[in-house]
């Protein structure tokens, strides 16, 4: 028997198979690409009908989240639904949008600030087949801009390997919007989910137990802003000795410089919108878990370091208490549940 024969044979059957598994995701995925945009839109233009109405686009929103979300899943919290009808805004013909992009590559490309740079990054990323990491890379690196320069180059993948171009299927099947949008739920974002509530509430339990002067407000607090983007503060607190808001942001997952940009948002929204005049400035905490170490940061001060030293510094936890506090509920946690791998800390949250 030939064996190169039947290497060769094995190998049009493996193709045959890889081939057959990624179209029929682009199909799936792109049934559902197409299905946000057409949510997107119908939100826009209902919103168009009551806009002399103040406050109604957010009134939408959240009335949709609640029918949708009980039904369909988290794929349709308010969260999601603003990026809809901004990605219907990015690109209103239907048909320009290219079908091997997942929803995740979209919500990339429609956060990149310069106007101009959408389409090329749909365009780059879909020639290319960047996968959601890649493209990520290509935005942070400023692809577009370089790409303006004279002096740059032109290197259609931008240093890319061919082998690191070429996607799998089973790669493809882990997009969490398309598991969401097909009703499935993978077990490591539950899990994920439950250590994230369980870290919340142990963090909860310090703060009104052992610490001084908080009193609970409220959880996941929905946030609006005058870009139509939704967001949720995790745990607010009243603090009565500081007099004072406290806001308390947790990330499981590697942090980046915008979760720290959001909750610097959130305090100047307290300050600016909720906070009495006579109140002191509102307080940011921003505690991030990541490969089993924890971080604990604060909000900037700007100008107002001093009042931190004289009073809030002996009121708010200390970093390392809190810091100390997550770490070892993690720990606990994942003892107890050994599906709970550490590699889960490790993923973004979705």
């Amino acid at each position: 028997m030939d064996l190169s024969l039947q290497t060769e044979f094995y190998s049009g059957i493996k193709t045959l198979i890889e081939k057959s598994r990624i179209k029929v995701y682009e199909v799936i995925n792109f049934e559902m690409v197409q299905t946000y945009w057409q949510i997107g839109k119908r939100i826009f233009e209902e919103e168009q009908k009551g806009k002399e109405i103040t406050g109604y686009g957010e009134f939408l929103i959240e009335n949709l989240e609640s029918q949708l979300i009980s039904e369909f899943g988290k794929g349709f919290d308010r969260n999601n639904m603003a990026f809809m009808r901004r990605f219907f805004l990015t690109f209103p013909i239907a048909n320009t949008l290219r079908p091997v992009l997942s929803w995740s590559h979209y919500r990339l490309i429609i956060n990149v600030e310069e106007e101009q740079a959408h389409f090329f990054y749909m365009n780059k990323a879909a020639d290319n087949h960047w996968s959601v990491q890649q493209l990520t890379q290509q935005i942070e690196s400023k692809y577009y801009t370089k790409s303006l320069s004279d002096s740059m180059k032109e290197a259609e993948n931008d240093g890319l390997l061919m082998d690191e171009l070429q996607c799998k299927a089973s790669d493809l099947f882990r997009d969490p919007y398309l598991l969401e949008f097909l009703d499935f739920k993978p077990v490591n974002v539950s899990l994920k989910h439950e250590l994230e509530q369980s870290v919340l509430d142990k963090i909860h339990e310090y703060l009104l137990e052992l610490a001084n002067g908080f009193c609970f407000v409220t959880r996941q607090k929905h946030v609006a802003t005058e870009q139509n983007e939704h967001y949720h503060i995790d745990l607010v607190y009243y603090n009565y000795l500081l007099r004072c808001f406290v806001l308390v942001n947790l990330r499981l997952g590697e942090t980046t410089g915008e979760d720290e940009l959001i909750l610097d948002r959130y305090v100047q929204m307290y300050d600016d919108k909720i906070k009495p005049k006579d109140d002191n400035p509102t307080f940011g905490i921003l505690i991030c878990s990541h490969n089993g170490k924890t971080e604990v940061k604060y909000a900037p001060l700007n100008n107002r370091k001093q009042v931190f030293s004289s009073l809030y510094q002996l009121v708010i936890p200390s970093r390392n208490e809190l810091a100390e506090i997550v770490t070892a509920e993690i720990q606990q946690q994942i003892s107890e549940n050994q599906l709970l791998e550490k590699h889960l800390l490790s993923e973004d949250k979705i």
